[in-house]
């Protein structure tokens, strides 16, 4: 029994604009319509055998408390079970793995993966696994290494040593991220591996491995694990507890020290999604090595990544360029400039730049708004609820609201009145008035709304009731 631990932190700021902070790129629906946490649910479905979905827990994930909801919804996408780990703050991967070791079974297995990890073979994927089985059992931390396509200086690498006799192999040693040069020389060398970050071991192990190499880590991590909270499938580690630990990567922590550590490489496709480069990668390129994503037009040109899922992007006479187009965002760089997008985001974070952070688009756990339109004390949104769900019982102080149905019904609460709205009927919410929204229905609710008033933030919110267990956003 492999129990997966999906790791879904990091804020994907190098795939800014289409991955923020709000939304990063593990949640966007980025390949065919589904996101990378979705592909990796489903990859990892499979080391799950048939029959044995009632048995309990199929899959743990840790996140930010703010994705909760987009972690359940790819779950439940999925056909999952799980629990999901919410962490105060992230403490990068050393943290977020003790959490998930501290609350499993001693001998249980688990395999570490990020949420982020584009791997196309799923079937190639489980036998990597379950060839480094046996390795876990019996004591050894088991990395995964693939083997080098080209001279990356983007990854990590690993040496391969000699083969261990139960189908992985020694780790002669770990090797940083190198320059150009170096990267070439790896590869050339012959016996390297990417370090992919995906880890299988038995929970005591790693958790005997943190006591010896990290036991700071532990420590705080066992500390607010023993505070920590349950609602449903959300566990919820004691803040103060948590945030007193330091943050560092398992490698650093643990790997680059521990002796029982076995590899076992992978020979199908895998990409971490890291930048914008990588992600052109995932499109077949034209005769011209010109890769499109929707509505793109490249004339002319040579060598030009183009997304462009909402409207027309045109190209002309270009070379080596990516072009991302959101509704509220456009980046355009040349390709030598993906790994810099990051230090780009800062600077618009040191501007307080709200699409630093945020989509015109917000997800919410009942379904989601676009802000379509706004100007001086008015703003129009989009909004989706989905079938069953209800926005919060609420009011506002400074702004009233018009809601037009334009498909589905809304059961509306205004003051001590409730009703229905269908298609083409709409209602007024006075300032200062009690009210909620609920889909009643079995098909998602889309309306408009139109806010006037002196302040529309989205602070002006009074929350009365809430079924997500929300004080804000």
């Amino acid at each position: 029994m492999i129990c997966p631990v999906v790791l879904c932190g990091g804020s994907g700021t190098r795939l800014w604009p289409l991955s923020r902070k709000a939304l990063p790129k593990q949640f966007v629906p980025l390949i065919d319509g589904q996101s990378l946490l979705q592909l990796t649910l489903a990859r990892l479905k499979l080391l799950q055998p048939a029959g044995d979905a009632a048995a309990g827990p199929r899959a743990v994930c840790v996140a930010a408390e703010e994705h909760r909801f987009l972690v359940l919804d790819a779950l439940q996408a999925a056909g999952l079970r799980g629990e999901v780990i919410l962490e105060p703050v992230g403490r990068n991967t050393a943290a977020a793995m003790a959490l998930a070791a501290l609350r499993a079974p001693a001998h249980e297995l688990l395999l570490f993966c990020p949420a982020d990890h584009h791997i196309p073979d799923a079937a190639a994927f489980a036998a990597m696994v379950q060839q480094a089985s046996a390795a876990a059992h019996s004591g050894a931390i088991v990395t995964f290494g693939v083997h080098p396509s080209f001279p990356s200086t983007a990854y990590g690498y690993i040496e391969q040593g000699a083969a261990r006799g139960d189908g992985s192999y020694a780790v002669a040693r770990f090797i940083e991220k190198p320059d150009a040069a170096r990267a070439q020389a790896l590869l050339l060398q012959g016996d390297v591996l990417w370090n992919a970050g995906i880890f299988l071991c038995r929970a005591d192990v790693l958790l005997a491995a943190l006591q010896a190499h990290a036991p700071d880590i532990l420590e705080s991590c066992r500390r607010a694990m023993a505070g920590a909270t349950q609602d449903e499938v959300f566990i919820r580690p004691e803040p103060a507890a948590f945030r007193a630990c330091r943050a560092e990567s398992i490698d650093y922590a643990v790997m680059e020290h521990c002796q029982n550590v076995a590899v076992v490489p992978f020979h199908g496709r895998w990409s971490d999604v890291g930048s914008w480069n990588a992600v052109a990668e995932l499109t077949p390129a034209d005769a011209q090595g010109n890769r499109i994503v929707g509505a793109g037009l490249a004339v002319q040109a040579q060598g030009t990544y183009i997304h462009a899922p909402h409207r027309p992007v045109v190209a002309l006479g270009t070379q080596d360029l990516l072009i991302i187009d959101t509704p509220d965002a456009v980046l355009v760089m040349e390709r030598s400039h993906a790994e810099q997008v990051k230090s780009v985001v800062a600077q618009l974070e040191a501007q307080e730049t709200p699409q630093a952070a945020q989509h015109r688009k917000v997800a919410r756990p009942w379904g989601w708004y676009d802000s379509v339109d706004a100007g001086e004390r008015f703003q129009v949104k989009r909004i989706m609820v989905r079938p069953g769900a209800a926005l919060s019982l609420q009011l506002h102080h400074h702004r009233a609201e018009h809601w037009i149905v334009v498909k589905g019904t809304a059961e509306v609460t205004r003051g001590k009145e409730s009703f229905l709205l269908t298609e083409n009927q709409s209602t007024y919410i006075p300032i200062g008035e009690v009210h909620r929204l609920r889909n009643p229905g079995k098909t998602d609710l889309e309306m408009i709304e139109v806010q006037s008033g002196s302040y529309l933030g989205e602070d002006d919110i009074v929350r009365l009731e809430d079924r997500y267990g929300r004080q804000d956003g």
